[in-house]
């Protein structure tokens, strides 16, 4: 189903595994150790890399934390155990595709190597037992191994070798590129990959004991279904010789497509349990349908190939840290010099066949479109391949999910409101001013307990400063800098504009929201001033970025001083200069957690500062009660920077909330500043393949 909804342009598939999630409240089967009862965990997973919520993985790390704190007492894979104990293990070949993917799967959405590791380890532990050196096949536990068919051969089922393909082939996706391990795994793949293709019969298909297939005469599509999906992935990554496999592909597809009935059922599919020699032709089940659409995955990239032509472009992390959700830009004149003209373009993930959200824009106003975005995963060190195609080759091109917004709010003084994923901003219009007598240039912040968009949502409601499970605005600006306004700073004083004059919107859309400001001039001790500033914000982050555009009438430079409001109480400073980052994690307002919030700047900060003086003077009832927003701003911590007229000034600003899941401690936000410095001095390395 999941590889089904990475290709489908009907969103039905993707909801409908979404409403299972909820149903189950994300949590696997109740045996701790039973590799069974993880496979579920794979659909989990699979949504969490499209919707990046951390709740459809809460229930699986708990369940793989307690494996690790607490591992199974059995040691021996021997079947011959009662069941509950010989269970505890992989000890079975089935459970190669039911378990070790799952670990895969959670360490590349956390990055903790316990996962992989642990993955590997019991793979090759497994496999060390049940697999066939000779044969290349798997038996499908330890009773089998004596056994004999009636021709003498060894006894190894279709479907159980399927799974173990299919497990294979999951291993290799998830696994890094530079793993220590990969050579073997891709070792085991070849030598598998030659001795399916041996019991591949007549009709395309394989029976469903590989050895003996004329003792069981039936057609049978699960084992089968499994094998032209892993036969046909090992073509499309080169890994099988296309000239050798890719018939044998078409064949099992061709016999696999004439197995589905005029209704749409896949039939000849091997129950469970039953005698594999004797069951009715009509018989189906779900594990059959999946091989199915597994293999139908494969197929249709196979067909986008050939008929798109698509540029393969290598992606590299070329840091000691793993990155999630980065966002891959090209111009579009770079594609165009490499023969991709289109305007109208696709990502398509190098390792399966899921078509990635992107977005194409125009970055500056009235001109043609010229920048494509996606998103990229990618472990410590690793390099990972894409491709780029004619959306007009695909079948239908799936829609996007939508994690970034941005929108003047026409209907509350205009102001202009963005948000990603995982957090939202908004500034003051002047508008504002009569309305409210608001005066402020200062960063507002609504912290999310969700990753869906909720401006507009919460600005119809009307009611954002409570939360109703979403998060809520729980963040006083005030005539402070809030969370990443700006100042000129001279001499200890701080000179700030008013708010914004107009705003336009560069682009809206699944990964990137864009737009730019204008501000009248202020007076300062340097003259008059005045700024535009764009401001951008991707998916699955809390930092957005701004540019600032500074004019002035007097002075060609002068030193900016990017601010955080700080709050009355306890809360906690960090700062490194050298790396260009401050952080602030403000005091709890009463049961609504902390916010902290953060400055970034490319190069080193040249100084930190504390202001206070364009602050209004507070009563000190005031400074301990708080209002629907938490307590007052009562200074802005600065990091000052120097600026020069018409040469852009860049950093970075965000906020996090410990209640959001993402940031329950403030060592966590503030390693998320040190993590978001080290990506942005080490960008990624994008190669198109005939450069």
């Amino acid at each position: 189903m999941m590889a089904l909804a990475g290709i489908s342009g009907d969103p039905k598939y993707r909801d409908a595994l979404l409403a299972i999630g909820e149903a189950n409240g994300w949590k696997l089967g109740p045996r701790t150790y039973h590799a069974d009862d993880l496979a579920i965990g794979q659909a989990y997973a699979g949504l969490y890399f499209l919707y990046r919520d951390p709740k459809m993985l809460t229930p699986l790390r708990a369940r793989l934390d307690a494996v690790l704190s607490a591992p199974p007492a059995v040691q021996s894979l021997d079947f011959h155990q009662p069941y509950d104990q010989v269970s505890q293990r992989w000890s079975w070949c089935d459970s190669l595709f039911m378990a070790p993917p799952v670990w895969m799967q959670l360490f590349s959405a956390t990055g903790d190597e316990r996962y992989l590791d642990f993955a590997v380890k019991n793979w090759w532990r497994t496999t060390d037992y049940l697999y066939d050196p000779l044969e290349h096949l798997y038996f499908r536990d330890s009773t089998y191994f004596d056994r004999r068919e009636a021709n003498g051969k060894k006894v190894f089922w279709s479907r159980g070798n399927g799974w173990v393909m299919a497990g294979l082939v999951r291993m290799l996706q998830l696994l890094p590129a530079n793993h220590p391990s990969r050579a073997r795994f891709q070792q085991l793949f070849h030598e598998m990959a030659e001795s399916i293709l041996k019991a591949q019969q007549p009709d395309g298909l394989w029976h469903s004991s590989l050895l003996d297939p004329q003792s069981y005469p039936l057609k049978e599509t699960s084992g089968s279904g499994f094998y032209a999906y892993a036969l046909a992935w090992g073509v499309n990554q080169g890994l099988l010789d296309g000239a050798k496999f890719k018939p044998a592909v078409l064949r099992a597809w061709s016999a696999l497509t004439d197995c589905v009935d005029t209704a749409g059922k896949l039939t000849h599919v091997q129950p469970i349990g039953a005698d594999p020699k004797t069951f009715p032709d009509d018989s189906t089940e779900v594990y059959g349908v999946g091989a199915f659409l597994l293999a139908g995955s494969e197929l249709y990239r196979m067909a986008v190939f050939e008929t798109a032509r698509p540029l393969a472009i290598w992606v590299t992390n070329p840091i000691h840290l793993y990155r999630h959700c980065e966002t891959v830009e090209l111009s579009l004149s770079r594609l165009a010099r490499w023969g991709l003209r289109a305007t109208n373009l696709a990502a398509m993930d190098g390792l399966g066949s899921r078509i990635l959200d992107s977005q194409i824009y125009a970055s500056e106003s009235g001109q043609a479109p010229d920048t494509f975005l996606f998103q990229a995963d990618l472990a410590a060190g690793e390099t990972r391949t894409y491709y780029i195609l004619d959306a007009s080759a695909l079948a239908a091109v799936p829609q996007p999910i939508v994690k970034t917004y941005a929108r003047q709010i026409d209907e509350r003084y205009r102001d202009m409101a963005w948000e990603s994923d995982r957090i939202a901003h908004r500034m003051y219009n002047r508008d504002l001013i009569p309305a409210e007598g608001t005066v402020s240039s200062g960063v507002d912040v609504w912290v999310k307990s969700t990753r869906a968009l909720v401006i507009s949502k919460w600005y119809k409601n009307g009611d954002y400063h409570n939360d109703h499970g979403e998060g809520l605005d729980d963040y006083r600006v005030g005539r402070s800098r809030g969370c990443g306004g700006l100042g000129i700073w001279h001499q200890q004083r701080y000179y700030v504009s008013s708010n914004y004059r107009s705003a336009r919107i560069i682009t809206t859309g699944p990964v990137r929201s864009e737009f730019e400001l204008t501000y009248d001039a202020w007076e300062t001790v340097k003259g008059k001033i005045s700024e535009t500033k764009r401001i951008r914000i991707d998916a699955g982050s809390n930092m957005t970025r701004a540019e600032s555009v500074f004019a002035a009438d007097r002075y060609p430079d002068f030193d900016i001083g990017v601010g955080i409001a700080q709050r009355p109480g306890d809360g906690v400073i960090a700062k490194n200069q050298e790396e260009g980052w401050m952080s602030y994690w403000q005091p709890a307002d009463r049961d609504r957690g902390n916010i902290g919030c953060a400055i970034v700047m490319p190069e080193k900060i040249e100084v930190f500062a504390t202001e206070s003086a364009t602050l209004t003077k507070l009563k000190q009832a005031d400074l301990i009660t708080p209002t629907s927003e938490g307590l007052p701003p009562v200074a802005n911590l600065l990091a000052i920077s120097a600026a020069q007229v018409g040469k852009p000034f860049l950093y970075y600003f965000g906020a996090g909330w410990s209640k959001s899941g993402d940031f329950p401690e403030e060592t966590e936000w503030e390693n998320y500043a040190r993590q978001f410095v080290a990506r942005l001095r080490a960008p990624l390395k994008v190669t198109l393949e005939n450069e």
